[in-house]
């Protein structure tokens, strides 16, 4: 059974999760109706928990090949393809039909599409082109929007600024990621960033362009009447904060600044959400 949970990422899914109840909660027009709402984790969880699951089983053989996820349950051969195959299906159906009966169809089909760009398109370009991760932070940014088609019904600009903040908050977070183990990406044949371009010049460039983008992005919710004026001042500062921290790896680009980057993108959205959730208007 431990084997089969890790197939599903439960560390990712949270965030998925965590993402998916923001937005559920400024899709609210009426008061809240917690039948929906847990339709829509429960429904969200499973098809995020499938789509893992199945990434996991088409890249077992790159999986291999890694450090740091050799020991996954399939490259280690504690789970036989076809098995782990069969439950990554069985969940992302079970989450298909959990969303479109629990919540609505649009929520649904936003599911399948996030399930269907992330395992047919980002994953097969990582072995082709670095803008893989561009491609990935499409499926990755949908979950806020999920979550707000299961509240509102339907998906508007509110919706969208959600969709952009996590889209943007992605590229420093996942490149720090790449360059912490681009060796380990390197023997799987997996073309990040970091692996094509070692002097990481590129790759730091990206990671300050989108901090830097991502300020004025965060501070529409206040213009769109989402939030107050707490919020707006809370995320100048964060946002501040957040893009000095991808700037110092400009001039030292070591293991240590992109460790520290990865560490600050982790605090930074859990900090952001919540002040997005307190202040909401």
């Amino acid at each position: 059974m431990k084997d089969y949970i890790a197939l599903t990422k439960p560390r990712i899914t949270w965030l998925i999760l965590m993402s998916t109840g923001v937005g559920f909660w400024f899709g609210l027009r009426d008061a809240l109706d917690w039948w929906v709402l847990l339709h829509a984790m429960v429904g969200t969880g499973l098809i995020a928990s499938g789509t893992a699951a199945l990434n996991q089983w088409y890249e077992r053989e790159a999986d291999a090949k890694m450090r740091r996820t050799q020991d996954r349950p399939l490259p280690a051969g504690r789970l036989t393809a076809g098995r782990a195959a069969a439950f990554s299906i069985a969940l992302s159906i079970a989450g298909f039909l959990e969303l479109g009966f629990g919540a609505n169809w649009l929520t649904a089909w936003l599911g399948a599409f996030t399930l269907a760009t992330y395992l047919f398109l980002y994953t097969p370009l990582k072995r082709r082109t670095p803008h893989s991760t561009t491609i990935g932070a499409v499926p990755g940014a949908m979950p806020p929007l999920i979550g707000f088609a299961a509240s509102a019904g339907e998906l508007n600009a509110q919706a969208w600024v959600l969709f952009a903040i996590l889209f943007l908050w992605q590229f420093p977070h996942f490149y720090a990621i790449a360059w912490l183990y681009r060796e380990d990406y390197a023997r799987a044949g997996i073309r990040m960033l970091p692996v094509v371009e070692p002097s990481g010049e590129s790759t730091a460039r990206r990671m300050v362009f989108c901090s830097l983008a991502l300020v004025p992005v965060t501070l529409l919710p206040t213009f769109l009447g989402m939030t107050g004026s707490l919020y707006l001042a809370a995320a100048i500062v964060l946002g501040g904060w957040f893009v000095f921290a991808t700037m110092k790896i400009m001039a030292d680009r070591s293991l240590v600044q992109a460790r520290n980057v990865l560490l600050a993108s982790v605090i930074y959205l859990p900090v952001l959400y919540a002040l997005l959730v307190l202040d909401r208007s």
